[in-house]
């Protein structure tokens, strides 16, 4: 039996991260909205986000200490944030914030996959027939929006990152607090992503950027990264992995009425994007649904 305390707890922590999944939707308007690369942007947004997480932890004199192998794998954990962020935005400057946002939603797909492989666990039929449905919404995607396959290949290798650290994020947050994880990832992130702009000259005039990006950069790198970042590590406390992965999947529908509402991005899409952004969103939310109904007949055999 599960106790009223620990019910009040799932339900507060499900409410952080359905907040912290409507910022995240609003990440993709902002990196539509700055004009620099993708590699750029996102060297921007890790760098202000420390910035702001150490002034926080002076602030509160709170110890970051982390001992060796914990720091190793928290820097090299923020090779896949810093991976996915990039090809995230990249992907929007390839495609649009519809097609990038659904794209995303096959993270459910992958940490279906992923996460018992890594565990060690039994795959669940549910999870993966879960993950079935949305890569079929994302082949229909794909048929119909073939002007975006670059864009699309991206998102979904984006997806790919993203399960990946969710998945290492599920075990660190056992043993460590929330916002040590997200410096150390986030400064692992900043500094796999300065070694590739120095190895591939991207330390040139093109990082100048212009005072409308500035604004939007502090919003993206403390609100909507820092803050966020530290929310969405938090509540993987008590939430699986695959259970953050579902929930962040409800990104698209809050990007993609913000994308309506800016840009006007419905407009651009074709009746099979929407078919097959229908299948991936209807999944989202029928699994919980699905899932509470095996739970029942379970406990009544």
């Amino acid at each position: 039996m599960v106790t009223k305390s620990v019910k009040e707890s799932l339900n507060k922590n499900l409410i952080i991260l359905h907040f912290t999944v409507f910022i995240w939707g609003f990440t993709g308007i902002l990196g539509n909205l700055i004009t620099i690369s993708a590699v750029q942007l996102v060297w921007y947004r890790v760098l202000i986000a420390v910035i702001s997480l150490f002034l926080y932890f002076n602030f509160n004199r709170t110890s970051i200490k982390v001992d060796r192998k914990t720091f190793l794998k928290m820097a090299f954990t923020g090779a896949l944030v810093g991976g996915h962020w990039v090809l995230f935005f990249a992907s929007i400057k390839l495609s649009t914030v519809p097609v990038t946002l659904v794209c995303l939603s096959s993270i459910t797909l992958f940490t279906a996959i992923f996460e018992p492989l890594l565990n060690k666990t039994k795959i669940s039929k549910l999870e993966i027939m879960a993950g079935l449905l949305i890569i079929t919404g994302i082949i229909l995607i794909f048929k119909f929006e073939s002007h975006y396959t670059k864009g699309i290949i991206t998102g979904l290798v984006s997806a790919v990152c993203a399960s990946l650290f969710s998945i290492i994020n599920s075990k660190l947050i056992k043993e460590n607090e929330a916002p040590i994880i997200a410096f150390y990832e986030l400064a692992g992130a900043f500094f796999w992503i300065s070694i590739y702009l120095l190895l591939t000259n991207g330390f040139n005039r093109s990082l100048i950027l212009k005072p409308s990006d500035i604004g939007y950069l502090l919003l993206l790198g403390t609100i909507c990264t820092s803050l966020a970042y530290v929310a969405g590590v938090s509540v993987m406390r008590e939430l699986s992995a695959f259970k953050v992965a579902l929930i962040t999947n409800l990104e698209p529908v809050y990007g993609i009425l913000m994308s309506f509402i800016f840009f006007g991005d419905m407009n651009k899409m074709t009746i099979g994007f929407w078919v097959g952004a229908v299948i991936i969103l209807s999944t989202i939310f029928l699994y919980p649904v699905a899932q509470k109904q095996i739970a029942k007949r379970k406990s009544r055999a």
